[in-house]
């Protein structure tokens, strides 16, 4: 991360936050646009507005590098509710069915919790920012218009219900990208031969961001305001850990910022090491990042992915 105070010079990085209930996370990225001053800046993964928890937000470079924390794994922390259905399968919604779920067991919330753990389709929910024809589906639900959606493959890889207090339950789940809680909620009470609705939403970890090392917005403000905000901030290399680290040659880092290929033994790797597709973060004689090399056998060896330009 490389920040000098003028915007010519800024680097970025990322800024793992705590999204409050009932602000979007459009709200947040253009609050932190004012805080901070930085032009370029996004969210890594969009939360809904009653949902809190981690939002990781990419600034500067770092936006360069948000499909990392988009498609990794996700947490959270829900509560469903019996009894009441909703048309956007959370307490925002208006009511759309009422039913007695009687006194429905733990061990009979544990089964059915545990049959959606795996790969699986799920559809989702009519409000949601999923496009039908060029339009959102919650656009076309606000006019009241429901589509046939076409279902996506998610996985849950745990479900663990962590409190049953009925009509009330907590569940913990780890998830893959594109998964809705929402609708895992409503699914979840028409399984039990019932109905429910999403009460509560917290997500505790997005790729490797993760709930206790969140800063809330005041937090930043304030940093900000004492002209320290950019200590907050992680680097752009952080999402890149999974990847094995190279350093670059002078000569070779010029031709990599020169969309040029390196060859295949540049860092050593002995033939059948390395796979077409295995990536590599490719450092400077300085430490900075310079940029992602993928393995690409026909471009005759490591070709830049992404590069990040001097500064």
């Amino acid at each position: 991360m490389t920040v000098t105070g003028t915007e010519k010079t800024f680097r970025g990085g990322y800024l793992n936050v705590y999204k409050p209930q009932d602000w979007t996370s459009t709200d947040v990225v253009r609050k932190l646009k004012g805080v901070t001053r930085v032009k370029k800046i996004g969210h890594g993964g969009t939360l809904d507005p009653v949902a809190t928890g981690v939002l990781p937000i990419c600034l500067g470079s770092g936006t360069r590098f948000a499909e990392m924390v988009l498609l990794g794994t996700k947490e959270y922390r829900m509560e469903v509710t019996l009894g009441t259905a909703t048309d956007t399968y959370d307490s925002q919604g208006s009511v759309t069915e009422e039913a007695d779920c009687g006194d429905v067991s733990r061990a009979r919330a544990e089964e059915t919790l545990a049959s959606f753990v795996g790969e699986f389709e799920q559809v989702p929910p009519m409000y949601s920012a999923v496009k039908h024809k060029g339009r959102r589906l919650y656009e076309l639900a606000r006019q009241g218009i429901e589509v046939e959606r076409v279902p996506r493959r998610v996985k849950v890889e745990v479900a663990t219900l962590l409190r049953w207090e009925p009509p009330l339950g907590e569940v913990h789940i780890e998830c893959s990208h594109g998964f809705y809680a929402r609708s895992l909620a409503n699914d979840f009470g028409k399984t039990l031969g019932c109905v429910a609705h999403l009460s509560g939403l917290e997500r505790t970890r997005a790729g490797v961001f993760r709930l206790e090392d969140t800063h809330t917005i005041e937090e930043i403000e304030e940093a900000a305001d004492a002209g320290r905000w950019e200590e907050l901030m992680l680097p752009i290399d952080y999402t890149l850990q999974h990847m094995r680290a190279v350093k670059l040659q002078p000569m070779s880092q010029e031709a990599v910022q020169h969309g040029r290929s390196l060859p295949v033994a540049e860092f050593g790797n002995p033939v059948g090491a390395i796979t077409p597709g295995d990536r590599v973060r490719a450092y400077g004689q300085d430490g900075e990042l310079v940029a992602i090399l993928t393995f690409e056998p026909e471009r005759a060896g490591w070709h830049p992915e992404k590069v990040l330009m001097p500064l």
